[in-house]
């Protein structure tokens, strides 16, 4: 793309925008352009409704779509300054799959699965404390607050910061760690080869070899801990705004995706069928 990336990235930064979004709009955007052979500047819509069916066709997620869209519409919108070229152009109907919650004690079998001290850190972060991937790969050495046991999660997504509770099992893990942590850098989860921070694919690697350790079936990726961490808050009794908050959501609406029924609170749930014809029954009559 070059000179086009390059002002697409300006753009990005300029507006604020994450780190991880503008890594993956610039990646979406080279996709799009590596796919036709042609200069960005050249494309229009029917460019990008041939790519959007190039990517249904792949078998790629609605999800993904969507987001590769979004990125098309700054990359036009704003980089090229051709908003009209994505006017036309709707987004993927994303069906609400339930994704299979780990149950606590999967939980803690695959923490039993974890030996290394770095390793064991990052995955009680992701379910103790509920944090996305990239804001438990952007913790610093000064956001871990052991006096009064919360962690501070900043430029979290929304560009809110927020605080968070720090279990003291979470803080011996960290503690565990940091005994061990050879780097004396400011990031608390430190890359190799002059990385930053440890890469998402490096803990999306350990997750899945953890899980085939502890014999578990479903699928282990980051973000299913923090689904497991805001669905049995719930079936602990948490209101939906605590968890909410806790989670980082700005509207509540997104936190309602995670109030699915799980297999505990099925289990409490009374048929109304089984009562017809008792005294619980006439309560319904």
């Amino acid at each position: 793309m070059g000179e086009v990336r390059e002002r697409m990235e300006q753009d990005l930064f300029l507006r604020g925008v994450a780190a991880n979004t503008r890594e993956t709009y610039l990646r979406y955007a080279k996709q799009f352009v590596a796919f036709h052979r042609r200069d960005a500047r050249q494309l229009d819509t029917e460019d990008v409704r041939a790519w959007v069916m190039h990517l249904r066709r792949a078998g790629r997620a609605p999800r993904s779509i969507n987001v590769a869209m979004s990125a098309l519409r700054f990359l036009f919108g704003v980089t090229l300054r051709r908003p009209e070229v994505m006017y036309p152009i709707r987004r993927v109907v994303e069906h609400d799959v339930q994704p299979a919650i780990l149950s606590g004690s999967e939980v803690q079998r695959l923490l039993d699965a974890i030996e290394r001290p770095r390793d064991r850190a990052i995955v009680m972060l992701l379910y103790g404390s509920g944090l996305r991937i990239s804001e438990a790969l952007s913790l610093t050495v000064a956001d871990v607050d052991a006096g009064r046991g919360v962690l501070t999660i900043r430029h979290a997504k929304g560009r809110h910061d927020r605080i968070v509770p720090l279990p003291a099992v979470t803080l011996e893990a960290l503690r565990s760690w940091m005994r061990q942590r050879r780097h004396r850098s400011e990031s608390l989860f430190p890359g190799r080869k002059g990385r930053a921070t440890l890469t998402r694919e490096a803990v999306h690697q350990l997750l899945r070899l953890a899980a085939a350790r502890a014999g578990l079936t479903k699928r282990v990726y980051p973000h299913l801990l923090r689904q497991s961490f805001a669905t049995h808050l719930l079936e602990l009794g948490a209101d939906l705004r605590s968890v909410q908050i806790l989670l980082g959501h700005r509207s509540i609406q997104s936190t309602t995706r995670y109030t699915h029924l799980s297999e505990a609170r099925r289990q409490t749930l009374v048929n109304p069928l089984t009562v017809l014809g008792t005294s619980d029954g006439a309560r319904i009559a």
